[in-house]
């Protein structure tokens, strides 16, 4: 198998952290550079990384590799690497810059950051849902005159845990959903040591989530068309975002009615027989089953099931009838895994695996 070097871009935060341990003997990416910001830039990682946010130690061959700038050093690293992963913590304007210049410098971009989330020829990619928008690719690298060098973007790491559960329903003719997430520390970059405020406390409101989670499953659902991605008419989502005591997973209460109401079973065979590219593609992170139904009441639950297919998968519970909507039922994913940097290796491995980085 092909090995693709590959650069991690705001190496130091939680997601860069993340990225690093998923990285580590990766059978198809092999880490050859770490960038950070300029403080952090020139020392070893040990060094540069303030606070170890992650259970898992640091992996030692990353230990000792010296980190380099994420802006001074853009031309040394995009000639270093196949491409990067990015997931810096800076302005939008300033990370949509820092994306394109990276990308006109011919060094794709596999992107954790929302900024290019609704840039129309930007794919934002589930791997199991929208593997078709890569084609998109073309027409972005056609704009910025580049042969190699692009941006594909994950979406909002909430989104994990309710839009692949909607997705096999959409034969079913979705009319409308309603969903409240409850989302972990550590999709704002905490843990309880430094988010003390969230102890035995609930916070109902996280900047800019609602809108996200209502806009773009409709970037998910839309078409290729003329070189761009048209965003879907419906179905109308509405949203509410709930910041948890959680350490990591997000879950959603989910309520959703159809066109034509399905009953429970042709909804559960729905989530068992849904498998997508990374499945028939049989990529490295891939879950074997991407969704996991659990029958009993009390579950999906983050604390037992965060780490279901090495927190890959996507999981379901307590559906059942509703007396407003159709259906009502609990999604649940993790957020760091499947939804953030987990999310990103996916999609660079679909990626790799049809070509575009070639």
């Amino acid at each position: 198998m092909k090995k693709y070097k590959v650069g991690i871009i705001g190496a130091t935060g939680m997601v860069g952290q993340r990225f690093a341990l998923l990285l580590r003997n990766h059978p198809m990416f092999e880490v050859v550079a770490l960038a950070a910001s300029s403080s952090s830039a020139g020392k070893k990682y040990a060094d540069a990384v303030r606070r170890w946010h992650l259970s898992d130690p640091m992996p030692e061959e990353f230990s000792s590799m010296v980190v380099l700038d994420a802006t001074a050093d853009k031309q040394k690293i995009a000639s270093m690497v196949d491409f990067c992963f990015c997931a810096v913590n800076m302005p939008k304007d300033e990370i949509k810059q820092l994306e394109y210049d990276y990308a006109k410098l011919e060094c794709p971009i596999v992107s954790n950051n929302s900024a290019h989330r609704f840039t129309d020829d930007v794919p934002m990619i589930i791997p199991e849902v929208n593997a078709e928008h890569l084609e998109v690719i073309a027409a972005q690298k056609k704009r910025l005159g580049t042969k190699r060098g692009f941006i594909a973007v994950k979406s909002n790491c909430s989104l994990q845990s309710y839009v692949p559960l909607l997705h096999p329903l959409k034969k079913f003719g979705i009319r409308c959903a309603a969903v409240t997430t409850y989302q972990a520390i550590s999709g704002a970059g905490k843990t309880f040591e430094t988010m003390p405020e969230i102890v035995d406390n609930i916070i109902p409101y996280i900047g800019g989530e609602e809108e996200k989670s209502e806009r773009e499953p409709l970037k998910i659902w839309g078409e290729v068309k003329d070189g761009r991605i048209a965003l879907a008419q419906g179905p109308v989502i509405t949203a509410q975002c709930l910041r948890v005591p959680v350490s990591d997973g997000h879950t959603a209460a989910c309520f959703v009615s159809f066109e034509k109401k399905p009953s429970k079973e042709e909804i559960l065979n729905a989530w068992a027989e849904f498998s997508g590219e990374p499945q028939k593609l049989a990529l490295p992170s891939a879950p074997a089953q991407f969704i996991h139904y659990f029958e009993e009441d009390n579950r999906p639950q983050p604390k037992l099931d965060r780490m279901t297919e090495n927190g890959m998968a996507v999981c379901a519970g307590r559906l059942r009838e509703d007396n407003l909507f159709d259906y009502k039922f609990i999604g649940f994913s993790h957020n760091t895994l499947r939804g953030a940097a987990g999310g990103a290796v996916l999609l660079a491995e679909l990626l790799a695996a049809k070509g575009y980085f070639d």
